[in-house]
């Protein structure tokens, strides 16, 4: 794959300021840029593919994370007018540091895939996901404990290596 190993992308971190987050690149150089990429996209390279089936295209976030930008778990990095644009009590979920993983990615773990059938991602995505991504991290805001921590991660490690969850989900409206 020709071009850089890593692609670098602003996303809202805690408090609201912006960070520059790693990845490693798993599309061609110089695509267009939308903010939605789904599983069938042909700008994903073949090695992309394989990067991001199994998530391993996220591993440079732990420079973040040793940044201090990112924790392993809490609500996941968004683009620049996601979180930011937040207005009332949900508006806290910015306190929250943005995770490698988060209750949001155990609830919608293959979002690339599921979201290839949608004719009409973008406005899906603004209109059902976004609003469900967050009350998910809502209730994770106000629920948040060690445990929980726990509990997300090893459900994010049984989605990776086995596609199921180990532990049940809240009952999230």
């Amino acid at each position: 794959m020709p071009g850089p190993i890593f692609f670098l992308q602003q996303r809202v971190g805690r408090n609201g300021k912006l960070f520059r987050i790693y990845k490693f690149r798993s599309m061609i150089v110089n695509h267009d840029r939308k903010g939605i990429t789904l599983s069938k996209d042909q700008r994903i390279t073949p090695l992309g593919r394989v990067l991001r089936k199994y998530k391993i295209d996220e591993f440079p976030q732990l420079i973040n994370i040793l940044k201090g930008d990112m924790s392993f778990v809490g609500p996941r990095p968004d683009l620049p007018g996601y979180y930011d644009t937040l207005k009332g009590e949900i508006r806290d979920l910015l306190s929250l540091s943005p995770g490698l993983t988060g209750l949001d990615s155990v609830f919608y773990p293959f979002e690339e895939e599921s979201m290839s059938n949608i004719s009409d991602p973008v406005t899906y995505y603004k209109t059902v996901l976004w609003p469900h991504k967050v009350r998910i991290n809502y209730w994770y805001y106000k629920h948040r404990s060690h445990w929980l921590d726990l509990k997300i991660m090893l459900n994010t490690a049984s989605l990776l290596l086995f596609r199921k969850r180990i532990f049940s989900l809240p009952e999230i409206p």
